[in-house]
């Protein structure tokens, strides 16, 4: 049987639904207030309780991704420069990427809450380097006969599921709708749009989330909220003084992009 051009083109989507499902459509991101009741909110009194408000902190100051929280390793934080190493070789980065994320003083009493966290492990737990900043969570047999959290496991998470269902209870238990971890760093990158940043204060907050391209941190993360948008445009158009927007990052970026 013999298969025509037109015969497969039949499976092809529609320029019109193709259109349909490339569309962005506006995702869902967590205030800053947010993600500070969050951490006002979440309990402390147990280990596990303490590495799962740890990790909330840890994601709001790094915007890491969930699979680098999840390999993340006690040596590559450095509480002192204030600082996590990504490094490729034993933290699962996107594209195996290796670079610095300086803590972002964005929260209030997060670093304080992560200095408590490294301490209990190193002087606690005896935790060295090599061990996981994270642990999973040790399960053993129950009084009543059923497996039972039993505190910390000597290895990390091997999946970004427990990560994702930390961050679930925790919004929960706050009250709001849940907020993946990824939408982390659409948050950091909407909170730097509005400190008025120069273009190197910008170069470095886009190098700090693992972008070599300060464009693609534009165009991935810095979608103006819709609200927002009508704001700006209405601000304008009302004659109202509006902050004037250096868009030399961007030009430079795009300049790149051609050449290449």
């Amino acid at each position: 049987m013999l298969i025509e051009y037109a015969d497969a083109d039949y499976f092809n989507l529609s320029e019109k639904d193709a259109a349909i499902a490339r569309a962005r459509r506006e995702k869902a991101v967590p205030t800053l207030e947010q993600v500070r009741h969050v951490l006002a909110t979440m309990p402390s009194s147990t280990v596990l309780e303490r590495r799962d408000r740890t990790l909330m902190a840890f994601a709001a100051i790094t915007g890491a991704r969930v699979m680098a929280l999840a390999t993340f390793r006690l040596g590559h934080v450095n509480l002192e420069a204030g600082h996590v190493e990504q490094d490729a070789r034993t933290v699962a980065t996107k594209f195996a990427k290796t670079f610095r994320t300086v803590f972002m003083p964005v929260c209030d009493g997060a670093i304080e809450i992560v200095a408590e966290w490294l301490a209990e492990l190193r002087d606690v737990h005896l935790c060295g380097p090599d061990d996981p900043l994270f642990p999973a969570t040790a399960m053993g047999v129950g009084e009543s006969g059923g497996f039972q959290p039993q505190g910390l496991a000597r290895h990390g998470w091997a999946s970004s599921g427990p990560i994702r269902e930390v961050f679930r209870r925790a919004f929960e238990g706050a009250g709001l709708p849940y907020y993946n971890p990824h939408s982390f760093r659409d948050m950091l990158v909407r909170h730097a749009m509005t400190l008025d940043l120069s273009p190197e204060e910008m170069k470095a907050w886009s190098q700090n989330l693992g972008h070599s391209d300060v464009l693609t941190t534009f165009t991935s993360y810095g979608t103006v909220l819709l609200h927002r948008q009508a704001e700006l445009i209405r601000a304008r158009s009302s004659g109202h003084d509006t902050t004037p927007i250096d868009d030399s990052v961007l030009l430079e970026a795009l300049a790149r992009r051609l050449r290449a």
